[in-house]
């Protein structure tokens, strides 16, 4: 017999976090103790945003509580194919966070509960990822930029949308100036309008930018699909694959609208199962892709970096948001020169379950 425990925990931001669809400034989410009748235990993390992710977050603590008195029924799974099916048969798909944070403890339960989410040794993990440059003015940016420069980072991701365009062209250019070897990606969030969007990429492409995810809002097909073929920068889908449910949608997305690349969030998709399976359909069609986290704490952040750590990806991939909150729990990852990796020390701090 298993059992569920769950706690809200709220992260606090270093500053304000802003994106071209609104301000973050901290963000709710809950801890998973999934226990078995040994004692043993495995943490997880729900982790969804308000009006980004298709989960309501009111409604979580009810769908846990639920979850909680069908997991009785249930031994532990031995396989990690057992693992996708318990938690799809647990959760109905418009809970992708609660699949997410399922996944992680139940897989961490089966991996002894020392946050070893998959059976890889985390001291040969060397994950190459992106510096994230959030929206600000000109100098919040201008500072943020040579942070990330000043600590070895060789690809740069920058949030736009927020500003005025010919500010942010400034900014893009003086950053290219710093090497022509800078690997450049943007983030619009859906910013640009169907209008202007080409004009705006055409501008921003003399910039040889690696990518930009998302330069219009989702579902606009007819839209996205012009955008994709006509484009001078590949086009990256982030917002675009999350309301696309089932493997037949996800290959006619993919074979109709053909993006360059894919971000892919395990929070967003309903947890690594369904990654995976994207990241199989994006290959076939000859698709790249990254992973990335979706502002989790440590412990999802942890999950999601041992799961990207299983492919053999030259992208760089967005891991690199652990350092954000002011109340993390404390872990032993670090950020040194553009890496993601692990410390000797294996100390985690208490989620208060």
């Amino acid at each position: 017999m298993l059992r569920l425990e769950y706690t809200p925990y709220i992260l606090d931001f270093k500053f304000h976090a802003k994106t071209s669809r609104g301000t973050l400034n901290e963000r709710k989410v809950w801890f998973l103790k999934i226990s078995d009748e040994n004692g043993s235990s495995g943490i997880g993390e729900v982790a969804p945003i308000e009006r980004l992710s298709p989960d309501v977050l009111d409604n979580i603590p009810d769908e846990l509580e639920k979850v909680n008195l069908k997991l009785r029924d249930f031994e532990l799974p031995i396989s990690e194919g057992d693992v996708w099916k318990l938690v799809k048969s647990l959760v109905s798909r418009e809970f992708p966070s609660i699949r997410f944070g399922l996944e992680m403890a139940l897989f961490d339960l089966m991996n002894g509960g020392s946050k070893k989410i998959f059976a890889n040794d985390l001291r040969t993990i060397k994950i190459p990822i992106n510096g994230l440059i959030w929206m600000g003015d000109e100098n919040f940016m201008k500072d943020q930029i040579k942070e990330k420069l000043d600590q070895g980072f060789n690809c740069i991701k920058l949030k736009i949308g927020g500003l005025d365009f010919e500010t942010e062209l400034r900014i893009i250019k003086r950053l290219r100036k710093v090497s022509d070897d800078l690997i450049i990606r943007l983030d619009a969030n859906g910013a640009f309008q169907t209008n202007e969007v080409l004009m705006k990429l055409k501008e921003l492409s003399r910039f040889s930018i690696h990518s930009i995810e998302q330069p219009i809002l989702p579902m606009q097909p007819e839209a996205m699909e012009i955008v994709c073929k006509k484009s001078e920068i590949p086009i990256a889908f982030d917002e675009e694959l999350i309301w696309i449910r089932g493997e037949r949608e996800r290959l006619q997305l993919l074979q109709e609208l053909k993006p360059h690349y894919l971000v892919l969030k395990p929070t967003l998709h309903g947890g690594f199962s369904t990654v995976k399976n994207w990241i199989d359909l994006a290959e076939i069609q000859g698709i790249n892709w990254w992973i990335t986290s979706y502002l989790e704490s440590n412990i999802g952040l942890n999950a999601i970096a041992q799961f990207a750590s299983l492919y053999k990806n030259k992208e760089h991939h967005g891991l690199g948001t652990g350092n954000l909150y002011s109340n993390n729990i404390i872990s032993p990852i670090q950020v040194e020169q553009g890496l993601f990796k692990y410390a000797e020390s294996t100390t985690w701090g208490d989620v208060g379950l």
